[in-house]
């Protein structure tokens, strides 16, 4: 009688086989059985399919219809998929509400969900399909973490919505609410403007964070070039995501892990992915937390010297004109690649997750003639970054700030001090923002917020008023990648850890100046010491719970406000 046990074991399951082979397995196999795996499946190196599909948003609505076609690709190229689901917060829907504090934390339980469930279930490889803004670096923090042969595939970008004949997206329903606030519009007009932003699933449209990251991710090698940027309703998403789960099947049999492609240079190259784009400000933030959980340095200091070199090619939404799927039908971001190599602003020889380098992705490039998305790198849109740091006495640790959607330079002005967003948002809606004034916001960062809530209920607003040319504005907190005007976040240290912000009074001169990379306020270092001596931090939002948790752990964001830990 042939001893069942005796097979010898599929040398791809170089992880798995400890779950599932031999006699002293069978207890595993039993359970696993019981939902459908036979010995045939439990012989194939088991990969993990990680979904982030939530019912309170369409970002990542179309998930599920794609995780089974993942599984199926994994299952054509011999593996056997095993799915399984984390959290997602949505961004766009809590924006302006206590709820948006849950968002950067759930990037942290993100990345340890995945992590705790691949370790636990000893996966031999992993593919994560990530969609709303902080799944896609909790998912790249996870697989640098584990250094498992993975990919991250997005679900894809929501389509435009068609208002009055013009394309709009949840950009203008937010600017629109500004707007209604000013007596610009009626409820009627905000109304018709709400209905029509988002028309199906997908991620925001703009190049707001799902889209920069979604880029970044592809230039860091970890998603393959083309599937991303397929839309979430393209008719071809189901293929890709089947292409995407026979892909990572050629990682376990070969062996090529996360950190093999995830290397210094791929980060550099994300970085100048997100300038050229005029990406979000996130960017800086999570490129960071994934570099820390690479262990490979990148500083705010090397985020800025890569921005400054790079010229903004791509006329992308909040400051540009297009959306997603216009980069999409115009050729895809391998264009975005094309101009960065050809400006030697990439590393060409580097391997990404579908076994081309750069220079092979971009030599299959298939341009859309006439297509305006892209412009070339010796004719681009901003000869400057769409992005850059400053420092100076009132952000000691750095902040970032976007540049890409207008031409200033320099401002100088009064400051408004507001200890909350609610406080700042209601001053904007009485219009007690005027011409000349600088917005402070503090109190909103990793710590003080907790979760550093992203202002677009204000900024939207500002917009709205039609103050974003007039005015600046400062935070400890973040901005939505669909942010533009003139203003700095992430500013560190911050007022809950006893940063310079914190000293801020009302009408105290605060200057950007972004030639010099600097943002001060008039008063000398004796007199913020002297203020700072007064001040007491401000009790903590949550005393218990996964709030306070975060609050107790998170390191600062020019650190990428991430709450991992080494131990020595």
């Amino acid at each position: 009688m042939t001893n069942p046990y005796d097979r010898p074991s599929d040398p791809a399951k170089r992880i798995s086989a400890a779950l599932t082979d031999g006699p002293e397995r069978a207890g595993a196999r039993a359970m696993l059985k019981a939902i459908g795996f036979d010995d045939e499946a439990l012989a194939k190196p088991i990969v993990g399919v990680a979904t982030t599909w939530t019912e309170t948003m369409p970002c990542n609505f179309n998930q599920r219809e794609l995780a089974q076609r993942v599984k199926a690709g994994i299952r054509a190229a011999g593996g056997t998929p095993m799915e399984f689901n984390t959290i997602s917060v949505s961004d766009g829907v809590t924006m302006g509400s206590p709820g948006m504090r849950g968002s950067l934390v759930s990037r942290e339980v993100i990345a340890d969900s995945i992590e705790l469930v691949t370790r636990s279930h000893l996966f031999d490889g992993l593919v994560c399909i990530v969609g709303c803004d902080k799944t896609m670096p909790g998912a790249a923090m996870a697989m640098a973490r584990l250094d498992l042969p993975s990919l991250a595939f997005y679900n894809g970008s929501i389509a435009p919505g068609t208002f009055r004949g013009k394309d709009i997206t949840i950009q203008d329903v937010f600017e629109a609410i500004g707007a209604y606030m000013a007596k610009k519009i009626d409820a009627e007009e905000l109304h018709e403007i709400e209905s029509a932003a988002c028309p199906g699933a997908g991620a925001c449209g703009g190049q707001f964070t799902a889209n920069t990251m979604s880029t970044a991710l592809e230039f860091l090698g970890i998603s393959p070039f083309g599937l991303n940027g397929m839309p979430a309703l393209n008719r071809d998403k189901g293929s890709a995501a089947e292409e995407a789960g026979q892909m990572v099947m050629r990682l376990v049999r070969e062996n090529i892990t996360a950190r093999q492609l995830m290397t210094r240079e791929a980060l550099e190259d994300a970085v100048t992915s997100v300038s050229a784009t005029g990406g979000s400000t996130n960017g800086a933030l999570h490129l960071i937390a994934i570099a820390r959980e690479l262990g490979v340095p990148l500083t705010l200091r090397d985020f800025d010297e890569i921005c400054a070199r790079t010229p903004v090619i791509a006329d992308m939404k909040p400051g540009g004109r297009f959306v997603a799927t216009d980069m999409f039908d115009a050729g895809g971001t391998g264009l975005v690649a094309r101009e960065l190599l050809r400006g030697g602003l990439l590393h060409g020889d580097r391997m990404t997750v579908d076994g081309r380098t750069i220079a092979e992705v971009v030599a299959a490039v298939v341009e859309t003639p006439g297509q305006p998305v892209v412009l070339p790198i010796d004719r681009p849109l901003k000869p400057r970054a769409g992005l850059a740091a400053l420092w100076g006495n009132l952000s000691p640790g750095g902040c970032v700030v976007k540049l890409s959607g207008h031409d200033r330079m320099y401002h100088r002005g009064p400051a408004r001090v507001f200890d909350t967003e609610e406080d700042c948002f209601a001053a904007v809606k009485a219009q007690r923002i005027v011409k000349g004034d600088v917005v402070v916001i503090r109190y909103e960062g990793p710590a003080g917020g907790p979760g550093m809530r992203e202002m677009l209920h204000v900024t939207a607003a500002i917009v709205g008023e039609g103050l974003s040319e007039h005015v600046a504005l400062l935070t400890d907190g973040r901005f939505s990648g669909a942010t533009y005007g003139f203003m700095a976040g992430h500013v560190t240290p911050e007022a809950q850890h006893g940063g310079p912000i914190a000293a801020l009074r009302e009408g105290d001169i605060v200057v950007f100046d972004i030639g010099r990379r600097e943002l001060n306020v008039e008063l000398t270092d004796a007199e913020i010491a002297e203020r700072l001596r007064e001040w007491k931090p401000k009790p903590p939002v949550f005393p218990s719970g996964v709030f306070a948790k975060y609050a107790a752990t998170v390191q600062s964001a020019s650190e990428g406000a991430i709450t991992n830990i080494t131990l020595s």
